[in-house]
């Protein structure tokens, strides 16, 4: 990680953290600036891991979590995660526990079931996912996820809905922050709004490459207002931005993804510009392609909202004199 960051001002240890479902670091990165210490993260894509190396100096260890053994998995104080979203998600089927991604919240429960066995219980717990895990299935899912926290695994839990556009970044991004300890005399403020100061405009790019911009031909198609039996309203040019989606390489359309104006002609967001809208500076590296990076920052954690998650995490650890 950015090597200013290993070292908390008051020269303290920190507190050590298990990162999963890692991607590309978003949620890895706020925490780390927020004065934890990633010691072992994980993801299953190659493109996200080497992307991750690129940017980070932890660990992180490529491959899939339910083939990972559970004593190869170190202990921690922290354990977070934002666990794939797919099988919740509203621009998915929304099968929900029935899709095989959506039981990856079960294999978080084993590691944690497995750490609490072993006296090694980890204090806190955040986990990130879509607006949607709340309402789906009729709010049966996430009253399943609340009860293995609470009652199985014996944490005292909080949950919110934080936007993206509260804190600092003009993406209209809503997930879910799932934040539990094990201390039930915790007490837990999500963060509070911040004023917005920027809209996507002050954070483009001003040359950009010529393969950006759309084609005279496939450019009605983009602006259209949607086809057959999908009807949405096409806008270019938001102040804040829509939700970056995974599949911001296939190009859909301007009611669904994001496109901008510039010397008169059309054109959709560069890499950089969508690193920028989830709060990663400058200076991270895009060492993959394209396709690869736009998915990577589709499926990112907000730096900004991890950032303020993480320093509410920590008040509450030093309240309960659990930071070390």
């Amino acid at each position: 990680m950015d090597k200013e960051l290993h070292q908390d001002k008051q020269g303290k240890t920190k507190v050590n953290i298990v990162s999963l479902f890692s991607g590309i670091g978003g949620l890895d990165k706020g925490f780390s600036d927020a004065g934890f210490n990633v010691i072992w993260a994980n993801d299953f894509d190659k493109y996200a891991v080497q992307t991750y190396q690129a940017n980070y100096d932890n660990k992180i260890v490529l491959g899939d979590i339910n083939k990972i053994e559970l004593d190869d998995i170190p202990d921690c104080d922290v354990l977070i995660g934002g666990f794939p979203c797919q099988a919740f998600s509203m621009m998915g089927e929304q099968r929900g526990f029935e899709d095989a991604r959506g039981t990856l919240f079960f294999r978080i429960a084993e590691i944690l079931k497995d750490k609490i066995q072993k006296g090694k219980k980890p204090r806190a717990v955040v986990l990130e996912n879509v607006r949607a895990l709340q309402t789906h299935d009729n709010g049966n899912t996430f009253k399943t996820i609340l009860n293995i926290l609470q009652q199985d695994l014996g944490y005292k839990v909080y949950y919110n809905i934080l936007n993206s556009a509260d804190y600092g970044v003009p993406q209209t991004r809503n997930r879910t922050y799932i934040v539990c300890f094990a201390n039930q005399n915790a007490e837990f403020e999500y963060p509070e709004k911040v004023k917005l100061k920027e809209t996507m405009q002050d954070l483009l790019e001003q040359n950009v490459d010529d393969k950006y911009f759309l084609s005279d031909r496939i450019l009605p198609t983009i602006l259209s207002n949607g086809s057959g039996g999908y009807k949405a309203k096409s806008e270019i040019d938001l102040p804040i931005a829509r939700p970056l989606c995974a599949t911001m390489a296939k190009m859909h359309r301007a009611c669904q993804d994001n496109y901008v104006t510039q010397k008169k002609k059309v054109r959709r967001l560069t890499p950089r510009e969508c690193a920028r809208l989830q709060g990663f500076p400058d200076t991270f590296k895009i060492p993959v392609s394209d396709c690869q990076a736009y998915k990577q920052f589709g499926n990112a954690v907000t730096v900004n909202v991890s950032r303020a998650v993480a320093i509410a995490t920590r008040k509450t650890l030093e309240s309960l004199g659990e930071w070390k």
